[in-house]
């Protein structure tokens, strides 16, 4: 049955919902260290994506090229949906596994506030990679977003850091360094949607739900020898289980969904409340409640990119045009 578009925004706000978790979740832990907390997140989101795909790829036509694939790629291809031969799908896989990893890590270096609102600013990396690689106009209304963002941005962080200089309690390396974890996330997904629009613009089809389950592998594979010794207790790794399923897993086999109905401005508004949920959340479940800078550099942040989103809305319906998927 075909989703209707209440029931895919609906939807698309619970994705959203699920997604936020991960900061509220991530302080519940009681001993896991910061490699092993993005090892079973990622190991737990592979391997629930291992169920999940079969499923899911039971509903979805096979593509045309099927049959021109190897016997390894026709059979992983069946099941999971890998594209072997395809040199996008492996970067895009790259791409999953760095934001599957850095976010993670940030998390453990500084606050909820402070990682999610830099991973808003995927929209503007995006744009702006976009107009570089495959020579996508950018309009005035978006680079009006990029400095009213930049602006807010360098507020928040820079009343934090002359904050450390007074306050010698506040870790000043742990801030910078969460501050470039959180940073690789918006760029790995901005890399991650321009390879998937230009590999669609030449007629190649890239699903993102397998190249997530690719993500998560890797990001397993490459955390592992930095995880051991264990340290997680049956808690933690109940939490970082539910991560895996619930955050991960579950959210991005429903956004799927949801972006073959709704357009790609409404996906970029509505994704915007992962950023509000997580504050909310972080603060009522963790007691991480944001400070002024966080809150008037954030919402200076998530201002200009709802107004570029609408400004781009009232665009795109007067004058209409084919929209891609991920093209926001």
């Amino acid at each position: 049955m075909k989703l209707s578009h209440t029931r895919a925004v609906f939807l698309m706000v619970v994705v959203t919902l699920l997604w936020s978790t991960a900061g509220v979740v991530s302080r519940q832990l009681e001993s896991a260290a910061r490699f092993e907390v993005t090892f079973w997140r990622s190991a737990f989101t592979a391997l629930s994506l291992l169920v999940l795909l079969p499923l899911w790829r039971r509903a979805t036509p096979a593509p045309a090229d099927a049959t021109e694939r190897s016997p390894l790629g026709r059979w992983l291809h069946r099941h999971w949906g890998l594209l072997p031969e395809s040199p996008a799908f492996w970067i895009s896989g790259v791409c999953w596994s760095v934001m599957f990893t850095a976010f993670m890590l940030a998390l453990t270096f500084t606050t909820v506030a402070n990682v999610l609102v830099i991973m808003a600013l995927g929209p503007l990396f995006t744009a702006l990679l976009a107009r570089l690689v495959i020579r996508q106009p950018l309009p005035w209304r978006t680079w009006g977003a990029i400095v009213a963002a930049g602006a807010g941005i360098v507020y928040m962080y820079g009343t934090q850091f002359l904050a450390a200089f007074d306050d010698a309690s506040i870790d000043t390396a742990s801030l910078v360094i969460g501050s470039l974890a959180s940073l690789c996330v918006p760029v790995a997904g901005a890399i991650n949607w321009t390879v998937v629009q230009r590999s669609r613009s030449q007629g190649a089809s890239i699903d993102l739900v397998p190249s997530v389950l690719l993500g998560a592998v890797i990001s397993s594979l490459f955390t592992l020898p930095l995880a051991v010794p264990f340290q997680a207790t049956a808690s933690d790794m109940a939490w970082l289980g539910l991560l895996g399923l619930t955050q991960l897993a579950i959210p991005c086999v429903l956004s799927v969904v949801c972006a073959r109905v709704l357009k790609a401005p409404e996906v970029s508004l509505l994704a915007l409340l992962e950023v509000i949920f997580g504050i909310l959340l972080a603060w009522v479940g963790a007691g991480e409640a944001p400070g002024q800078p966080v809150l008037l550099g954030g919402t200076l942040v998530i201002g200009a990119l709802v107004l570029n989103e609408l400004l781009g809305w009232r665009a795109r319906v007067a004058m209409p045009r084919i929209q891609s998927l991920d093209g926001h």
